[in-house]
């Protein structure tokens, strides 16, 4: 699985980095990113979690 954020949607809460913080960050500007190219198959369900958390959808999977 391949997991993406979107700049123009986030907004930084940080629900996703402190779901997964093996995939998601906080970058300086104060966005979220994917850490990693690849989600491994520990943490998918983890992504799957913190997409539908996300309060504007940033978060998008090729899955």
């Amino acid at each position: 699985m391949k997991a993406k954020v979107d700049k123009d949607l986030c907004i930084g809460c940080g629900a996703c980095q402190a779901i997964v913080p093996e995939v998601f960050e906080l970058e300086d500007d104060g966005l979220a990113h994917c850490k990693v190219d690849t989600v491994s198959k520990d943490n998918e369900e983890d992504v799957i979690d913190a997409l539908e958390s996300c309060p504007t959808g940033a978060i998008a999977t090729d899955e």
